[in-house]
């Protein structure tokens, strides 16, 4: 029989790897854990097989590295996006996050991150090269800077906004009424839209 107040080694590691997630601190884990173990096997194993199926399908689209299930995602080979309107984002939740506003009807380019010194990321790390290919291809008439209003996100904008000058595309970047150091993932519909619309023209 278990002692009071302790737990066994196969929920010790159940919490544990759930404190590894972002936003889970180990008494969340704990809840969690304890919210799976109180469910029925089935409900519980169905978990692990949605786990299971996203490792082995889910892969990056090989145009705009956005998450997919084949080599395109959705997105790119959907024919009535515009495909030569890219808006740059920094994670693949973003797409997620801009595509419930209903407002764009473009395409995305996934850079992965943010360029951040301090973190050793520079453009090298980031999918900054594939976006100038797609550029450069000569079917892209604007580019939208999407990147975070954050300081790395404001000066992965700058750097982007210095080399898709050369190409002669039209780059924009979205208006300003977001709160500096906010992410996009946590923006309402209604902020995200305005911005979208607003865009400004840079350079």
């Amino acid at each position: 029989m278990m002692a009071m107040g302790k737990t066994t080694p196969a929920f010790d590691r159940l919490v544990e790897q759930l404190a590894k997630l972002p936003g889970i601190g180990k008494r969340s884990a704990e809840r969690i854990a304890f919210y799976i173990l109180k469910q029925p096997v089935e409900d519980a194993m169905e978990l692990t097989r949605a786990i299971d199926d996203m490792k082995k399908n889910v892969l990056h689209c090989t145009q705009c590295f956005n998450l997919s299930e084949s080599d395109l995602c959705p997105i790119c080979s959907d024919h009535a996006r515009d495909q030569g309107l890219i808006m740059v984002i920094e994670q693949p939740s973003d797409a997620m996050t801009l595509e419930t506003t209903g407002m764009y009807r473009g395409v995305y380019h996934v850079l992965m991150g943010a360029i951040a010194p301090l973190d050793d990321v520079g453009p090298g790390e980031l999918n900054i090269h594939a976006l100038l290919t797609r550029v450069k291809s000569g079917s892209v008439h604007e580019v939208i800077l999407a990147t975070n209003p954050t300081l790395e996100g404001d000066g992965t904008a700058l750097y982007l906004s210095q080399e898709l000058d050369k190409t002669g595309v039209k780059i924009s970047r979205l208006a300003r009424g977001m709160p500096t150091g906010s992410q996009l993932e946590m923006l309402s519909k209604a902020v995200l839209a305005d911005a979208i619309e607003g865009r400004q023209q840079m350079g």
